[in-house]
Protein backbone atom coordinates (compact mmCIF):
# COMPACT_ATOMS: atom_id res chain seq x y z
CA UNK A 1 0.00 0.00 0.00
CA UNK A 2 2.59 2.50 0.83
CA UNK A 3 4.28 1.96 -2.13
CA UNK A 4 1.52 2.11 -4.20
CA UNK A 5 0.90 5.62 -2.33
CA UNK A 6 3.75 6.99 -2.61
CA UNK A 7 4.37 6.25 -6.48
CA UNK A 8 1.20 8.25 -6.82
CA UNK A 9 2.35 10.97 -5.20
CA UNK A 10 5.00 10.78 -7.86
CA UNK A 11 2.35 11.52 -10.40
CA UNK A 12 1.09 14.37 -8.60
CA UNK A 13 4.77 15.78 -9.30
CA UNK A 14 4.58 15.63 -12.88
CA UNK A 15 1.22 17.44 -12.38
CA UNK A 16 -1.21 14.63 -13.21
CA UNK A 17 -3.09 14.83 -10.67
CA UNK A 18 -4.21 16.75 -7.65
CA UNK A 19 -2.22 15.99 -4.04
CA UNK A 20 -6.09 16.09 -2.71
CA UNK A 21 -7.39 13.02 -5.11
CA UNK A 22 -4.25 11.18 -4.76
CA UNK A 23 -4.36 11.10 -0.94
CA UNK A 24 -8.77 10.48 -1.03
CA UNK A 25 -7.61 7.37 -3.98
CA UNK A 26 -5.01 6.30 -0.89
CA UNK A 27 -7.33 6.43 1.27
CA UNK A 28 -9.98 4.61 -0.67
CA UNK A 29 -7.60 1.91 -1.49
CA UNK A 30 -6.90 1.75 2.48
CA UNK A 31 -10.12 1.07 3.27
CA UNK A 32 -10.88 -1.45 0.54
CA UNK A 33 -7.69 -3.60 1.32
CA UNK A 34 -8.91 -2.83 5.17
CA UNK A 35 -12.22 -5.05 4.32
CA UNK A 36 -10.47 -7.55 2.52
CA UNK A 37 -8.03 -8.16 4.89
CA UNK A 38 -10.90 -8.54 7.54
CA UNK A 39 -12.71 -11.15 4.92
CA UNK A 40 -9.80 -13.31 5.12
CA UNK A 41 -9.57 -12.95 8.40
CA UNK A 42 -12.80 -14.37 8.83
CA UNK A 43 -12.36 -16.96 6.49
CA UNK A 44 -9.21 -18.06 7.54
CA UNK A 45 -10.43 -18.16 11.66
CA UNK A 46 -13.85 -20.42 10.02
CA UNK A 47 -11.49 -23.10 7.71
CA UNK A 48 -9.37 -23.25 10.70
CA UNK A 49 -11.96 -24.18 13.16
CA UNK A 50 -13.70 -25.86 10.83
CA UNK A 51 -10.60 -28.10 10.21
CA UNK A 52 -9.86 -28.62 14.39
CA UNK A 53 -13.89 -29.68 14.52
CA UNK A 54 -13.12 -31.92 12.06
CA UNK A 55 -10.14 -33.26 13.78
CA UNK A 56 -11.67 -33.84 17.09
CA UNK A 57 -14.57 -35.85 15.48
CA UNK A 58 -11.94 -37.99 13.72
CA UNK A 59 -10.59 -38.86 17.13
CA UNK A 60 -13.51 -39.07 18.80
CA UNK A 61 -15.33 -41.43 16.48
CA UNK A 62 -12.24 -43.57 15.33
CA UNK A 63 -12.67 -47.34 15.76
CA UNK A 64 -8.84 -47.71 16.00
CA UNK A 65 -7.10 -46.25 18.11
CA UNK A 66 -4.16 -46.34 16.29
CA UNK A 67 -5.68 -43.53 14.04
CA UNK A 68 -6.72 -41.57 16.84
CA UNK A 69 -3.71 -41.61 18.10
CA UNK A 70 -2.14 -40.28 15.04
CA UNK A 71 -4.32 -37.59 14.42
CA UNK A 72 -3.41 -36.60 18.01
CA UNK A 73 0.22 -36.32 17.35
CA UNK A 74 -0.87 -34.60 14.26
CA UNK A 75 -2.29 -31.99 15.59
CA UNK A 76 0.40 -31.54 18.41
CA UNK A 77 3.53 -29.55 17.51
CA UNK A 78 6.33 -32.09 16.71
CA UNK A 79 8.42 -31.32 19.68
CA UNK A 80 5.65 -31.99 22.12
CA UNK A 81 4.23 -34.90 19.89
CA UNK A 82 7.87 -36.94 20.09
CA UNK A 83 7.95 -37.16 23.96
CA UNK A 84 4.30 -38.55 24.93
CA UNK A 85 4.27 -42.10 25.59
CA UNK A 86 1.65 -44.13 23.88
CA UNK A 87 -0.40 -44.14 27.37
CA UNK A 88 -0.27 -40.14 27.40
CA UNK A 89 -2.07 -40.50 24.09
CA UNK A 90 -4.64 -42.83 25.09
CA UNK A 91 -5.12 -40.79 27.79
CA UNK A 92 -5.55 -37.77 25.61
CA UNK A 93 -7.93 -39.79 23.19
CA UNK A 94 -10.10 -41.00 26.10
CA UNK A 95 -10.28 -37.63 27.63
CA UNK A 96 -11.28 -35.92 24.01
CA UNK A 97 -13.99 -38.62 23.88
CA UNK A 98 -15.75 -36.89 26.98
CA UNK A 99 -15.83 -33.72 26.61
CA UNK A 100 -18.97 -32.59 25.06
CA UNK A 101 -19.77 -31.88 21.88
CA UNK A 102 -18.20 -28.62 20.87
CA UNK A 103 -21.07 -26.00 19.06
CA UNK A 104 -21.58 -25.78 15.63
CA UNK A 105 -21.31 -22.46 14.70
CA UNK A 106 -17.92 -21.71 13.48
CA UNK A 107 -17.75 -18.24 13.63
CA UNK A 108 -18.28 -16.23 16.94
CA UNK A 109 -18.85 -12.60 17.94
CA UNK A 110 -15.08 -12.53 19.02
CA UNK A 111 -14.27 -13.38 15.34
CA UNK A 112 -16.35 -10.51 13.89
CA UNK A 113 -14.58 -8.06 16.48
CA UNK A 114 -10.81 -9.52 15.15
CA UNK A 115 -12.03 -8.62 11.58
CA UNK A 116 -12.87 -5.06 12.50
CA UNK A 117 -9.35 -4.94 14.17
CA UNK A 118 -7.83 -6.10 11.25
CA UNK A 119 -9.85 -3.74 8.79
CA UNK A 120 -8.65 -0.61 11.35
CA UNK A 121 -5.26 -2.29 11.55
CA UNK A 122 -5.07 -2.25 7.87
CA UNK A 123 -7.02 0.85 7.40
CA UNK A 124 -5.48 3.47 10.44
CA UNK A 125 -1.80 2.18 9.12
CA UNK A 126 -1.79 4.44 6.05
CA UNK A 127 -2.60 7.55 8.66
CA UNK A 128 0.74 8.09 9.39
CA UNK A 129 2.00 7.97 6.08
CA UNK A 130 -0.40 10.84 4.51
CA UNK A 131 0.10 13.48 7.54
CA UNK A 132 3.04 14.76 5.56
CA UNK A 133 1.00 15.45 2.71
CA UNK A 134 -1.48 17.01 4.96
CA UNK A 135 1.15 19.32 7.09
CA UNK A 136 3.62 19.88 4.47
CA UNK A 137 3.08 22.07 1.36
CA UNK A 138 5.73 20.69 -0.77
CA UNK A 139 5.06 17.58 -2.06
CA UNK A 140 8.83 16.62 -2.56
CA UNK A 141 9.37 16.99 1.48
CA UNK A 142 6.42 15.65 1.93
CA UNK A 143 7.38 12.22 0.07
CA UNK A 144 10.57 11.95 1.86
CA UNK A 145 8.83 12.67 5.64
CA UNK A 146 6.22 10.15 4.49
CA UNK A 147 8.96 7.33 3.15
CA UNK A 148 11.00 7.96 6.56
CA UNK A 149 7.77 7.20 8.61
CA UNK A 150 7.27 4.29 6.38
CA UNK A 151 10.74 3.06 7.31
CA UNK A 152 10.15 3.69 11.14
CA UNK A 153 6.91 2.04 10.85
CA UNK A 154 8.50 -1.38 9.18
CA UNK A 155 11.58 -1.38 11.71
CA UNK A 156 9.06 -0.80 14.31
CA UNK A 157 7.00 -4.14 12.87
CA UNK A 158 10.00 -6.16 12.68
CA UNK A 159 11.52 -4.89 16.42
CA UNK A 160 7.89 -6.29 17.94
CA UNK A 161 8.44 -9.56 16.30
CA UNK A 162 11.77 -9.74 16.71
CA UNK A 163 10.85 -9.22 20.51
CA UNK A 164 7.46 -11.53 20.20
CA UNK A 165 10.20 -14.55 18.46
CA UNK A 166 12.50 -14.27 21.71
CA UNK A 167 14.95 -11.85 19.44
CA UNK A 168 16.88 -8.99 20.18
CA UNK A 169 14.88 -6.61 18.24
CA UNK A 170 16.87 -4.34 16.74
CA UNK A 171 18.02 -7.10 13.95
CA UNK A 172 14.79 -7.78 12.76
CA UNK A 173 13.70 -4.41 13.01
CA UNK A 174 16.85 -4.13 10.13
CA UNK A 175 16.28 -7.02 8.37
CA UNK A 176 12.03 -5.73 7.93
CA UNK A 177 13.36 -2.81 6.44
CA UNK A 178 15.60 -4.37 3.91
CA UNK A 179 12.83 -6.94 3.23
CA UNK A 180 10.43 -3.80 2.66
CA UNK A 181 13.07 -1.89 0.77
CA UNK A 182 13.80 -5.00 -1.54
CA UNK A 183 10.13 -4.98 -2.07
CA UNK A 184 9.81 -2.13 -3.40
CA UNK A 185 12.45 -2.53 -5.34
CA UNK A 186 11.09 -5.62 -7.33
CA UNK A 187 7.80 -3.85 -7.08
CA UNK A 188 9.25 -0.59 -9.30
CA UNK A 189 11.22 -2.95 -11.64
CA UNK A 190 8.30 -4.95 -12.50
CA UNK A 191 5.88 -1.32 -13.37
CA UNK A 192 4.40 -1.30 -10.13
Amino acid sequence: MVLSFTSSISVVESGRAETREVLVAALGCNLAWGIVDAAFYLMATYVDRARKLMMLRTVRGAHDPARAHGVILDALPSPVSAVLTTSEVESLHQRLRQIPEPPSGLLERRDLAGAFGVFLLVFLSTLPIVIPFIVISNPAVAMRASNGIAILMLFGMGWTLGTHAGRPGWRPGVVMVMFGLVLVAVTIALGG
